[in-house]
């Protein structure tokens, strides 16, 4: 079976929530909670909501609480809410506000960070 990949342009503002079980490219702005597989958000690109994926790589701005099994933040991200992940990488640059739990139950614990340079 073939994965299916959905490409949101940077021309493209949506007011709701997202459910894809396609993997999902986000350059425009999102007003509204998303899931999906795998995002990939580009740079210009503006979440206002949470996300639940299998994995993402974000690179844009997110309002909202993350829980992604398999996150990376590069430099030019912003994050601002809580992150729960199983493992992440954050390049150096990257901006982060909020608390990164180990685990996406929330639950308190060692986190582990892996930094690019």
């Amino acid at each position: 079976m073939a994965s299916t990949f959905s490409v949101l342009g940077a021309d493209l503002a949506i007011k709701g929530d997202i459910t894809a079980s396609a993997d999902l490219h986000i350059d425009g702005h999102v007003q509204g909670d998303i899931t999906c597989a795998t995002l990939v958000q580009g740079e210009s690109s503006v979440i206002d909501g949470s996300i639940k994926a299998q994995s993402a790589c974000l690179s844009g701005t997110v309002h909202g609480g993350i829980e992604v099994a398999q996150l990376s933040i590069l430099k030019s991200a912003r994050i601002h809410g809580d992150v729960s992940y199983e493992s992440v990488t954050i390049e150096q640059g990257a901006h982060v506000e909020g608390r990164l739990n180990h685990g996406l139950t929330m639950s308190d614990g060692e986190t582990t960070l892996t930094l690019v340079g």
